[in-house]
């Protein structure tokens, strides 16, 4: 050993022996004395306070009559600081009522960087309060329970309508000539934006109301999974049902337009009850319905929100207020579209005989035609409509040579 080292350790312990004794100096001393109540709380705390090395105080016994004064209320954050120090009560008051701070990002990137937390308003069906609070009443309240109660509804008014009535029959026998109810493009373009649409309900349904019947039987991990990638999919799957809504839209619009016939085929509820079709056009008034409100009313409200809800609209700046009024639009049009496509796509299936054949391979028998769409078979039989449309099935034998039982 050197002499530095023996130099430090005698150092060390010199001063080691120095701070004992002065610490036995000042017990000592305060032994001989007797102390106060006070102090012997005092003494008590200072053993843990020096150990933490932090001593807690409560801001409002520093100043405890600094609230008496009349503009206590009023004071900013600097002002309340020379009072009670540590009180930042002023600042969180700003932040709460959703005042903007500083913030070195761009608006036109960011435009509320420097906002914690949204102002106080009040959306239809929530209270007044922040934005967020807002949002979250009107989704939670309202949106989900009131949504997934029509869903089930309507479903089981479908389950009960086919029990009670089952599919509907022909009641004349089939002729074996048939006639071109749907193109090519026509199928091609409805089943783009079905096979869509069923993405989209499925994917919705799940991100919606999957916690409630599907998170507890597959846990979290397995949900987050799969919610995450039925997002993915509902995300992708949106635009395409855009497209298709458009192409879909143009493509029928002609057969669409309503007619004197279509009141009297809805104060009859289409013959549904009677078991006795009321005549009509190509398309009766309850496609009809379903076509302006819902592929037209609804499908123009649903993709527009949902547009927003992507971020693929340009130029719009996208700030919190306007995705919550997005998301509260997008979830009720949807709810609304989902349950009013339930019973077109019930009719279309195992609601009507030979209804999803027509839409699968694009005929139907004479008989179908005279009996579901007795007004449009008339004319084609008087020759102003053309029993075969598309010119690839008339290069192929037209649609004689159609043998498919419908």
């Amino acid at each position: 050993m050197n002499r530095s080292s023996v130099m430090k350790q005698i150092k060390t312990q010199l001063m080691g022996a120095l701070i004992f004794g002065a610490a036995f100096s000042v017990s000592a001393q305060t032994a001989a004395k007797p102390a106060a109540p006070e102090s012997k709380a005092v003494a008590a705390e200072a053993p843990q306070a020096a150990a933490l090395g932090v001593k807690s105080a409560n801001i409002f016994s520093i100043a405890p009559d600094a609230n008496t004064d009349p503009k206590y209320a009023d004071q900013n954050n600097g002002e309340r600081d020379k009072v009670q120090p540590g009180n930042n009560a002023p600042m969180w008051r700003q932040v709460g009522a959703g005042v903007n701070g500083y913030t070195s990002l761009p608006a036109s990137v960011a435009p509320e960087a420097g906002n914690l937390i949204q102002p106080f308003v009040q959306y239809p069906g929530s209270k007044l309060t922040t934005a967020g609070e807002a949002w979250r009443q009107v989704r939670n309240n309202w949106i989900i329970p009131y949504g997934g109660s029509l869903l089930l509804i309507v479903t089981l008014a479908i389950a009960l309508f086919y029990y009670g009535k089952g599919t509907m029959k022909l009641h004349g026998a089939e002729t074996g000539r048939k006639i071109e109810r749907f193109t090519p493009l026509e199928r091609a373009a409805h089943w783009t934006n079905a096979i869509a649409f069923v993405l989209l309900a499925v994917s919705g349904v799940v991100m919606a109301f999957g916690k409630y019947f599907i998170l507890p039987v597959i846990g979290t991990t397995l949900f987050g999974y799969f919610t995450y990638f039925l997002k993915n999919v509902h995300n992708f799957a949106g635009p395409l049902f855009a497209v298709s809504l458009i192409i879909v839209f143009v493509t029928f619009l002609k057969d669409n337009w309503p007619s004197k016939e279509d009141i009297t085929w809805l104060l009859k509820g289409g013959g549904m009850f009677s078991g006795h079709e009321v005549p009509s056009h190509r398309f009766n008034a309850g496609e009809k319905v379903v076509f302006w409100f819902g592929v037209l009313g609804l499908g123009v409200i649903v993709v527009a929100s949902g547009l927003v809800l992507d971020m693929l609209i340009p130029g719009l700046i996208y700030e919190r207020s306007t995705m919550q009024i997005a998301n509260m639009i997008h979830g009720v049009s949807t709810v609304l579209m989902m349950a009013m496509f339930l019973g077109h796509i019930y009719m279309g299936t195992i609601g009507m005989q030979g209804a999803f054949s027509a839409m699968r391979e694009g005929y139907v028998d004479e008989t179908w035609a005279k009996e579901h769409h007795e007004l449009w078979y008339n004319d084609i039989k008087a020759g102003k409509i053309p029993a075969q449309r598309s010119p690839e099935a008339v290069a192929h034998g037209g649609a004689a040579s159609t043998s498919a039982s419908v």
